[in-house]
């Protein structure tokens, strides 16, 4: 029996058995995770100068009211003073307040509060206004610090 020399270096070629089962492999992976895929619904949104946008323009923008507290504590609605340092108990700014929120939800808008502090307030006069807002329960509150004067 004769033996045939083994190829020195035999050149086996493209080789495309592998490269179908991994191809396979793939496409059952993308098969699987297609079920699973979550469908996104659609979110209505109102979008400046549509139709429906023009006739909710008839509601009045949100009411801002600024709340200012200088540095000797006294406070203030829009610049109209409410209370003097001395008052701990701010029945009219609570009064004040409750006023503008049962407006506010009677017309059903929001209205907003920046409590603009001077930055050498104490910190316990900030909360007894924030005190008195939670009372007159106004919740949307935003904070501002402003330098001093001097």
């Amino acid at each position: 029996m004769k033996r045939l020399p083994p190829d020195e270096g035999g050149d086996l070629g493209f080789q495309i058995a592998p490269l179908l089962d991994v191809i396979f492999v793939i496409l059952l992976y993308f098969m699987v995770m297609a079920g699973s895929v979550k469908v996104e619904y659609e979110i209505k949104t109102t979008l400046p100068g549509s139709a429906e946008a023009s006739e909710n323009a008839e509601s009045e923008p949100p009411e801002e009211v600024t709340i200012s507290i200088n540095a000797d504590g006294e406070v203030s609605i829009n610049d109209d003073p409410v209370a003097n340092a001395g008052d701990v108990e701010l029945n009219s700014l609570y009064i004040e307040m409750t006023k503008l929120a049962q407006a506010a939800s009677e017309s059903q808008l929001k209205i907003i509060v920046t409590v603009s502090a001077d930055e050498t307030v104490k910190y316990d006069r900030i909360m007894n206004v924030l005190d008195v807002l939670a009372k007159a329960k106004v919740s949307n509150v935003t904070f501002s610090a402003t330098e001093s004067e001097d």
